[in-house]
């Protein structure tokens, strides 16, 4: 600590003070003009709650929304990696068609605003492939089963499934042109020499991006791609516009029942932080190791 002091200018401390002076300017006018009053002690309350009943804890509507983000962010990024690799390589296709076919969609994923291109794809595609795969009918099924703990503990209500699966689709086919980008640059970073040389020892096209370009491209991407996956968390919210109860849904939820506006916008605010700063601290790490 007081090795940190020491680093600090006067510059610095003037820079706190103002925004401390700042955010206690907020409040002061919030609690006064606003006559807004502030309920922090009963958050706590909509994170955990104790039943009664039961006599056990239980997660409340913010940790329930919170569960949901992080199930949705995590499927979501494995699906979106899987897509963006096809289309990064796609784009750096010798085919013409395959490689217009690739930038056509990522350019248009990449130059229409998140909230049309959600709704594009869950109007015409998501729920045509659920009702295509039957697979509303077939998660209530699942839902009435008594011993049904591991799909739960991966997917949580089974009554639920279909939206779950509709908000990792729409968001893994939206993020999905980024990686795609990512990987395509990636690609395009290896010298033209060793894909060359590759091709003299009598490589197949398969062979050299398996063996030669992908090894060494994923070192590269692997900064932007770890920035993409928390962004992914971030856009995540998005979804809620089309009723996945992940933490946004649940936090507006909260709001119109309870009207704790600032307490409730502030408290998801602060779980987006700390995921995805945690996050980004993890993956500097990961970085420097290397």
């Amino acid at each position: 600590m007081q090795k940190l002091l020491k680093k600090l200018h006067w510059l610095d401390f003037l820079i706190l003070g103002c925004v401390i002076a700042f955010f206690t300017y907020v409040f002061v006018q919030m609690s006064g003009n606003l006559n807004y009053h502030w309920r922090w002690e009963k958050i706590p309350n909509y994170i955990f709650k104790y039943h009664t009943g039961r006599e056990e804890w239980f997660a409340n509507l913010l940790l329930q929304g919170l569960i949901v983000t992080v199930r949705v962010s995590i499927y979501a990024t494995i699906l979106a990696l899987i897509l963006g690799v096809v289309l990064g390589i796609a784009r750096c296709s010798r085919n013409l068609v395959i490689r217009m076919l690739a930038r056509t969609y990522l350019e248009f994923l990449r130059n229409i605003p998140p909230l049309v291109v959600i709704f594009i794809f869950y109007f015409f595609l998501a729920e045509q492939i659920i009702q295509a795969m039957n697979i509303e009918s077939w998660s209530y099924k699942i839902a009435k089963m008594e011993n049904n703990q591991i799909w739960e503990f991966f997917c949580g209500d089974m009554r639920r499934f279909p939206s779950l699966v509709s908000g990792v689709i729409v968001l893994a086919l939206f993020e999905s042109a980024f990686v795609g980008e990512i990987v395509r640059a990636g690609i395009q970073s290896i010298d033209r020499g060793q894909r060359e040389a590759a091709r003299s020892v009598g490589m197949s096209g398969f062979q050299e991006m398996q063996y030669i370009v992908l090894p060494q491209a994923m070192k590269k991407i692997m900064p932007p791609m770890a920035n993409q996956f928390i962004t992914l968390i971030k856009d995540s919210s998005i979804i809620s516009l089309i009723s996945v109860q992940e933490l946004t849904y649940k936090t507006a939820e909260l709001v119109s029942s309870t009207h704790m506006i600032f307490e409730a916008w502030l408290t998801t605010a602060a779980f987006y932080f700390v995921i995805c700063f945690g996050l980004s601290l993890v993956f500097r790490k990961l970085e420097r190791r290397k």
